[in-house]
């Protein structure tokens, strides 16, 4: 019987996928900006911008969301992103959930014109000036339906 590594059969793609993922989990936040660039320069532009998007969403925006530190780290971010409009648009709409979640000024018009993933992840919030416009015009039924059940 031939035993062989599972790795063999993992895409390469995959598997720097993971080590990204690993590296972004791991970086102090003095190397962050430098490692995101670099996980950018990888030729799979769908796989890079995929562990970058993760890494936001799972670690550092939720992680700096209440504090100080947020501001400079979005921006320090979003110059690194620079020209990946897909991650750019995501540091504007966690930007905008912080400014919910801190209860800060907003425009209903940029809450409604972001994305699926952010009206859903709003609709589940304690702002109830949010969750009252997502009940009536979120996009989607699920959006319409998470921000009614929230309602107090």
């Amino acid at each position: 019987m031939n035993h062989h590594d599972a790795s063999q059969d993992e895409p390469a793609e995959h598997l720097r996928f993971w080590a990204y993922l690993s590296a972004l989990e791991q970086v102090t936040d003095a190397d962050e900006a430098r490692l995101v660039s670099e996980v950018l320069t990888d030729p799979d532009q769908a796989m890079a911008q995929s562990a970058i998007l993760r890494h936001l969403d799972r670690g550092r925006a939720t992680e700096l969301l209440r504090g100080p530190a947020y501001e400079p780290w979005a921006a320090s971010m979003a110059q690194v992103a620079g020209h990946h409009s897909l991650l750019t648009r995501r540091l504007r709409e966690w930007s905008l959930f912080r400014a919910i979640t801190l209860k800060q000024p907003w425009h209903p018009d940029v809450l409604l014109d972001s994305s699926d993933w952010l009206q859903l992840k709003a609709a589940a919030t304690s702002n109830t000036r949010t969750i009252e416009i997502l009940a009536q015009y979120g996009r989607t039924k699920r959006i319409r339906n998470t921000a009614r059940t929230n309602i107090k």
